[in-house]
């Protein structure tokens, strides 16, 4: 009813057939023009000039024969004063010997022309109506005489706008000199009674812009040379001004079958009648047009998963504007996409890290992906294992349909896991991915529920150590728990697609010199460029931290980024948080597309926004940009043609923004913005900050470890030292002389009962509240993990110190040994970590006797030895033996094992497995890569006495192996022989490791790649075995050579024999050796002298701490640890728990 054409749904291709009937402007001018005036004549577009006879006269087909003319009526005056003639033309009679030069059209003006009138063609004046007959002769007589004025040559348009029209022609063949030309438009038609909208002239130029033209308009502008006055033939050519598109084109919700977009008018629409046409367009589908009035629209019935194209355009009248387009790819069904992963069922019940790193059929047999439900295991068995290509899995299949059917975008794979994973994984997963220089999930998109999480729990655990500008001049470094770390945030998004992936100018920013390492998944990675499906609005989060050094380091302080994965108009949410948190923020878009910032004007924007903009994908350009009070871009740098260049223009902008906006924020407190950003915090769920006041009020008490351990953990200190001292007197008889061994014995029993009765069973505050914390199921994890971290926040930087000086000493002056030992003492006296907390559970235990039967703080007390049972079975490590006396508190192990037992339902038949060796030569660094577990190795930690893990066996392989479970046993580092204290520190190491050997089946040695102490250790390990021999034990043995740089398989062999020779040579200059009968090492230890030495590679692939952890290693770890296994088979049969217990207790006594 309005004018404007309607429609109803239908195909692109019919509505095409209405739209797309432009008129082309490809057409030479001067064969358009004489195309449009056949037309309007009725002759064929050859025809240079027809004859038309008047009314009553028949008209003669001969083109040179016209009979006498005669004028239509008058129209109107021309523009510049001469009366000018609608149609019909001039009819006059031209002599045959005239020759034709141009057909005229002229235009009758005799109803408006008052005396002499004149006729006036839209090219040049032809005569005057009162003109005698003679003047009309020498006109004609003259034409022969006159030069032709050669026409312009094709007129083409260099740019149409709305408004304006660029317009250019060919130069004149044949005509020197100065030139002029004249230009004329108009709108539409050339009718009668159509004006001029614009004439004028135009000197020595051949190109001319016309504006404030209308918008969506058809326009003919004709172009003719002037010569002194006479004018060529006039070459004409047509465009239409654009429809203005529609703008801002984003989508605003979405599911897995519709989609709801929203949009913008196009510029200057306003007030003008117009509609939309929508285009939907998806590969090997039909394609769907859609018409509305609205800028906004909700289309449904399309297909999970699936990518679409949507095209939106401006219709007016009959024209119709160039598309806005955005792809989109609608939700997969959530619950389809965990189901073709095989995580359906964890999605409720979540994934546990126990059950993770369960031994099963990958360790015991080489296992191929046949399917995508494969894969979550493979990955997270790779991950566990530190290996860096964890992220790169994929079904190995002949058949090239099922490969693409079956790959799944890593980043999808990462987020339903994440997703179906308990918080105690998540962590685990978070510090491994870190470990592997992985980008770590920030914020978690939940497709399913709609909702986003910020992953801050799941980082708490990251520990970095990195040495900012201000430590590197002093060759110092510090350790820092990254979410507590004020750091500035650089934020990476993009708008729209982009030809270029920013992830991978990401890793190469961000990857030190020489080495470039896949931080940020990309594109051009296996399986990276699969569409993601339930990944698309997940935010990654990496560090670039300095090692120090200059040739090497890229920044010299700390970086955090953020990398948005999709279009920024379609995750406003996560685009609004890091717009408020960032320091900056890089946007990666098309020059077209920088309109749609706009919309920025009235949002709150603290970062600092910089444009990476290119020219479709060709050439990118470094711009900053302000919204306040107005959208304004300012270029910074020049154009870069290459990827290569666009990094070093990154490197070189990124220390110049932040030293202008020096903007630092730890991630702890970015939580407070997230709220505000309607994004949900992991950690605010009740369970986990219930606990948390718990351990901060345990915290808040600690002001000197050392004191604190005095008087709140009262019941290890001097008097459970002295008894343990009586204890390992009483079996090991160092000190009895020649005195009668049953009346020293009886002696150190009457010491050791005096000095029970000296102690008190006194409950301090601390533990109160520690019992407190692990009192519920559903809260002890939170609570455990929240002390932990607390714990070692509080004594990080005091004890990183005194390792540093401890390492200097051992290295530099070893003979020292004195200070060697005060610095050890403050170590062990400064250190307050979680077992200290379990040890006085154990002595407070043993002590319950003591209490009334039927008291609540006995029942509590009882209690202990099952939290500590389900601790180990949850992941956490138990101590078996205190560092700091060298003892093992037996009545408490003993329960805590039996507690264990009944909770595994007595299925408990274990193999175990024990490493010992030097000191800090990566003992623990092997076994947590081997088996995914988590004993300490962070700085200023060093293993003291002894702690197991358990690892149960996977129900499917338990028959092969013929056990549940396999028990890991970390040991203490042996010290050389000068650096002992004199309190038999060294006998303390030897016995520690000399009961981890035999309560093994088999036991890795482990061996620094320092020749010059590799003698010392070796005695000390072979005395280690050689004290089996008195409780019938004959472990088997693999040897470990840490930090190998690769060699030969021969110069491998040929090492192996050279150990043999060395183990075999100690054993024959030591005196207490041969009155044991031990002449060779395979008296005291079982090895298969062709795979018995293992060399293993650097841990790290470069420079720490931007370097990953090497593939290398992981993999060599993985191959020993298979290795392991299948030797645990062949070791002779043992018991359960019960039997694991009753060893404990013979070979501490016995050795």
């Amino acid at each position: 009813m309005d004018g404007q054409p309607t429609f109803k749904e239908g195909t692109v291709k019919g509505l095409q057939s209405v739209f797309n009937k432009k008129e082309s402007s490809g057409v030479s001018a001067d064969s358009k023009y004489k195309m449009d005036k056949g037309k309007r004549f009725g002759t064929a577009p050859s025809t240079r000039f027809q004859s038309i006879g008047n009314p009553a006269s028949k008209q003669s087909e001969t083109p040179q024969s016209v009979p006498s003319g005669s004028v239509s009526e008058c129209s109107e005056w021309s523009m510049d004063g001469q009366p000018t003639f609608k149609e019909p033309y001039l009819k006059f009679q031209v002599p045959k010997h005239i020759e034709i030069m141009q057909t005229e059209k002229l235009i009758n003006v005799c109803d408006k022309a008052e005396g002499n009138s004149f006729y006036r063609s839209t090219q040049m004046q032809i005569c005057s109506l009162n003109e005698t007959i003679s003047r009309g002769k020498e006109r004609q007589n003259s034409a022969q005489s006159e030069t032709v004025v050669p026409p312009p040559g094709k007129i083409e348009f260099q740019s149409v706008t709305t408004d304006s029209v660029i317009l250019s022609w060919g130069v004149p063949k044949g005509l020197k000199g100065p030139k002029i030309f004249r230009v004329k438009w108009t709108k539409g038609e050339w009718i009668h009674g159509r004006e001029l909208e614009g004439y004028s002239v135009v000197k020595d130029a051949h190109q001319f812009e016309i504006n404030d033209l209308e918008l969506g308009q058809r326009y003919i502008f004709s172009v003719a040379t002037d010569n002194d006055g006479n004018l060529s033939e006039w070459v004409e050519n047509f465009v239409f001004t654009a429809v203005p598109a529609p703008r801002l084109l984003t989508k605003t919700h979405s599911e897995a079958s519709a989609v709801t977009l929203k949009w913008t008018k196009g510029e200057n629409m306003e007030g003008i009648k117009h509609q939309f046409i929508i285009a939907l367009k998806s590969q090997g589908k039909e394609p769907l047009a859609i018409q509305t009035k609205e800028c906004f629209k909700t289309i449904s019935n399309l297909e999970p998963g699936t990518e679409y194209t949507i095209e939106v355009s401006t219709i007016l009248i009959d024209r119709c504007s160039e598309p806005v387009s955005t792809t989109i790819l609608t939700e997969a069904c959530f619950r389809k996409v965990l189901s073709k992963m095989g995580l359906e069922d964890y999605y409720d019940d979540k994934l546990t890290l126990s059950t993770v790193l369960e031994i099963n059929q990958s360790d015991t047999s080489e296992s191929k992906l046949e399917s995508p439900k494969s894969y979550p295991e493979a990955f997270l068995r790779k991950l566990m294992m530190l290996n860096a290509n964890a992220r790169s899995v994929k079904c190995v299949s002949k058949d090239v349909d099922t490969d693409k059917q079956n790959t799944i975008n890593p980043l999808d794979l990462i987020t339903a896991l994440f997703l179906c994973s308990d918080s105690f994984l998540q962590q685990d997963m978070v510090v491994k991915m870190a470990l592997c220089q992985f980008a770590v999930p920030l914020l978690m998109p939940n497709h399913d529920t709609r909702e986003i999480t910020m992953m801050l729990w799941a980082m708490r655990e990251i520990v970095r150590t990195f040495s900012p500008s201000k430590l590197a001049f002093r060759n110092l470094s510090c350790e820092e728990r990254i979410v507590l770390t004020d750091i500035p945030l650089l934020s990476f998004v993009r708008l729209g697609r982009t030809s270029l992936s920013k992830s991978q100018v990401l890793n190469k920013l961000l990857s030190n010199t020489k080495e470039c390492y896949d931080i940020f998944y990309n594109r051009n990675m296996e399986g990276g460029d699969a569409p993601r499906k339930i990944s698309e609005g997940l935010v990654e989060m990496t560090w670039y931290l300095p090692c120090g050094k200059k040739n090497t380091d890229k920044f010299t302080e700390p970086l955090a980024v953020a990398n948005l994965r999709g279009d920024i108009r379609d995750f406003d949410k996560q685009f609004t948080f890091l717009c408020q948190t960032s320091a900056a923020v890089y946007i990666f878009c098309d020059e077209s597309e920088i309109d749609y910032f706009k919309h920025l004007e009235g949002m709150v924007v603290e970062a600092r926004l910089l444009l990476i903009s290119s020219i479709q994908g060709k050439s990118f350009t470094l711009k900053t940009m302000t919204i306040k009070p107005s959208l304004k871009t300012t270029t910074v740098s020049q154009r870069k043609n290459t990827e290569s260049e666009l990094v070093k223009a990154l490197q070189e902008s990124v220390p110049k923004m932040l030293g202008n906006c020096p903007v630092k924020v730890s991630l702890a407190n970015l939580a407070d913005t997230a709220r505000r950003c309607d994004i949900l915090v992991d950690e605010d769920i009740d369970e986990c900050q219930d606990v948390r006041k718990n351990a901060d009020n345990i915290i808040q008490h600690i002001a000197d470890p050392s004191k604190f351990k005095e008087k709140q953990l009262h019941s290890q200190g001097h008097i459970w030292k002295e008894l343990s001292l009586l204890e390992t007197e009483y079996w090991r008889l160092r000190n009895a002389g020649n005195e009668n061994i049953e009346d020293y014995r009886k002696s150190l029993k009457i010491t050791e009962k005096d000095l029970k009765t000296q102690q008190r069973l006194e409950i301090k505050a601390a533990m109160l509240r520690f019992f407190h914390g692990v009192a519920s199921e559903v809260q002890r994890y939170y609570f455990l993990k929240w002390l932990e971290m607390d714990l070692e926040n509080l004594s990080r930087n005091e004890l990183s110190d005194l390792k540093d000086k401890y390492k200097e000493l051992r290295e530099t002056c070893p003979e020292d040994t004195e200070k060697i030992a005060e610095i050890d003492q403050k170590i062990s006296a400064r250190s307050l970590r979680l077992e200290h907390f379990f040890r006085e559970c154990g002595q407070l235990f043993q002590c319950a006797n003591h209490l009334p039967e039927f008291s609540s703080q006995r029942k509590t007390l009882e209690q202990l030895p099952v939290l500590c049972a389900q601790m180990l079975l949850d992941g956490f490590p138990l101590e078996l033996v205190d560092g700091d006396v060298a003892n093992i508190p037996l009545k408490w192990i003993t329960e805590v094992l039996r507690e264990l037992h009944k909770s595994m339902h007595s299925k408990s038949k274990l193999k175990v497995i024990t490493i010992i060796g030097a000191e800090n030569s990566g003992k623990s660094t092997l076994l947590n890569t081997m088996f995914g577990v988590r004993f300490a190795v962070s700085k200023g930690t060093c293993t003291r006495g002894a702690f197991i893990h358990l690892i149960n066996v996977n129900e499917h392989v338990r028959r092969k192996l013929e056990y549940d479970c396999i028990m890991i046993i970390d040991t203490e580092g042996l010290k050389p022989h000068q650096i002992v204290q004199d309190d038999h520190s060294h006998e303390r190491d030897i016995e520690v490791a000399s009961l981890a050997v035999a309560l093994s089946d088999a036991t890795i040695v482990s061996v620094s790649s320092d020749n010059s102490k590799e003698k010392d250790l070796l005695e000390m390990v072979l005395h280690a075995f050689t004290r089996l021999k008195n409780v019938g034990k004959k472990p088997l043995c693999h040897f470990v050579h840490t930090n190998m740089s690769e060699s030969p398989a021969v110069e491998r062999k040929k090492r192996g024999k050279e150990l043999v020779k060395q183990l075999n040579e100690v054993i024959r200059k030591d005196t207490r050796m041969r009155k044991a009968n031990i002449t060779k090492c395979s008296d005291v230890m079982e090895f298969d002298r062709d795979t018995f030495s293992w060399y293993m590679p650097p841990v790290w692939n470069g420079t720490p701490p931007m370097a990953p952890f090497s593939v290398d290693y992981s993999e060599t770890a993985h191959a020993l640890k298979k290795r392991l296994i299948g030797d645990l088979k062949k070791c002779q049969g043992r018991g359960d728990l019960i039997q694991f217990i009753s060893d404990v207790d013979r070979f501490w006594k016995g050795l």
